[in-house]
Order: structure tokens, then C-alpha cells, then sequence
């Protein structure tokens, strides 16, 4: 009987996904591209959806939450034009896929998970993977990183808003980037603010539908 090493395989269906859903699309970043093809999607899904890792949808990861889809990462992560010395603020750990991506491109990941279970969760994944350039923190997340002077390269917003906090807008650096999907709770619009003098640049990138970012300056509890 042949065997079949489970890794080989999450390796080939994780080419398949580079080719076919990023590269096939718009994702034409390499280093976002690399990041992406050395991060192990598996690792942080829960073991009944694993098989279905590399398939470009969204995936439960418990507490109301969900992994977001391949393209709709990498689309996020090109957004922010990382080059390796930035630091970013990710609002909304959740499986911590997305961190471990971002900790790959950038000097340091500041993150921010409401969730003590999916915290726990992720600091295990990024742990198994060796990576160490990532500072958590479990609480509100539309309240921004809990040093108050604290100032951002970047910030990446991984849940509905339905506009972009005040408390992140003022831990932005000037000539920072901050991306956010802004809209109504069942449908909003993949956004880029560049931060210009005090002043916001705004840029609509696409339509999309995140899980609702809950807090004192997001959406109220259901």
C-alpha cells in the first residue's frame, strides 16, 4: 500500500491556490506571494476543515469567526505596500494566518484579539512555525494598541468596521496606511486611507463581507 505524506500534499494544493487564485488574479506582489507560499494554511484551521485549507473561501475557526480567504489576505497584506522595516497593527488576531503573513513582510506585528481562545490559538500556531516578531494583546480592538502614544507604519483592520476607528486613526503614522473593509454589517467595501498631514486619502479597492468588528468605537453586540 502507498503511502501519501499529508504535508506533500497541503504543499501541492497550496501551489494550486499561488497559481490559480492569486497569481491567476491580481495579486502580482512577489514578496506578498512568497510570504504566502511558505505559510502552511493548515496549521491554523481547525482539524475538520483542514482539508479544505487551500480552497479560496472564508473557514470557521470558532467564536463566531473565520479565517478569510486566500486572495482576500494577500489582496489585503499587497495593499499595505510592506517592505520589511514597517510596523503593523493587526486588529483582529483571530487564527493568526493573517499575522503570520504580515510577520513575514514587516519588522514587527502588534495584534489585537478580543477572543482569549482564538488568542491562545494562534499563539501556538505562529509558535510552531518559529515566528517571534509578534506582540498580542487581548481586549477591545476599535480602542487601539494599550500604550495610547504608541504610532503605526500600518494598520490592518481584519473585521467590519463601518468607518475606521478614531483611537487607530490616531495611532497611524503620517504617510502610514491603513486598510479596512468599511460598510454596512452584511456588506462593505475593501478600503485604503494613506494618512497625509492629518489628512485622509481615500481609495476603494472591492466589495467583500468580513465578520463585524464588536466594540466602543465598532459595532454593538448582537
Amino acid at each position: 500500500m502507498v503511502s501519501y505524506d499529508p504535508k506533500e500534499r497541503y504543499a501541492v494544493q497550496r501551489q494550486e491556490m499561488l497559481d490559480r487564485d492569486l497569481k491567476g488574479r491580481d495579486i502580482t506582489d512577489p514578496r506578498v506571494l512568497e510570504a504566502m507560499a511558505g505559510i502552511p494554511r493548515e496549521v491554523f484551521i481547525p482539524l475538520q476543515y483542514q482539508n479544505n485549507a487551500y480552497e479560496d473561501n472564508p473557514l470557521p475557526i470558532g467564536m463566531g469567526q473565520t479565517i478569510s480567504q486566500p486572495y482576500i489576505v494577500a489582496l489585503m497584506t499587497q495593499c499595505l505596500k510592506l517592505t520589511g522595516g514597517e510596523t503593523v497593527l493587526e486588529i483582529g488576531t483571530g487564527c493568526g494566518y493573517q499575522t503570520a503573513v504580515l510577520a513575514g513582510l514587516c519588522k514587527k506585528v502588534y495584534t489585537i484579539e478580543r477572543f482569549d481562545a482564538l488568542s491562545a490559538g494562534a499563539q501556538t500556531a505562529l509558535a510552531s512555525l518559529g515566528i517571534d516578531n509578534v506582540e498580542h494583546f487581548i481586549g477591545d480592538g476599535s480602542c487601539g494598541w494599550p500604550d495610547v502614544k504608541m504610532q503605526f507604519d500600518r494598520v490592518l483592520i481584519t473585521a467590519a468596521v463601518f468607518e475606521p476607528p478614531q483611537p487607530l486613526l490616531n495611532q497611524l503614522k503620517n504617510n502610514g496606511l491603513l486598510v479596512a473593509p468599511v460598510g454596512e454589517q452584511f456588506y462593505q467595501t475593501l478600503t485604503v486611507y494613506k494618512k497625509e498631514n492629518d489628512r485622509l486619502i481615500q481609495t476603494e479597492v472591492c466589495g467583500c463581507r468580513f465578520v463585524k468588528l464588536v466594540g466602543q468605537y465598532g459595532f454593538k453586540p448582537d
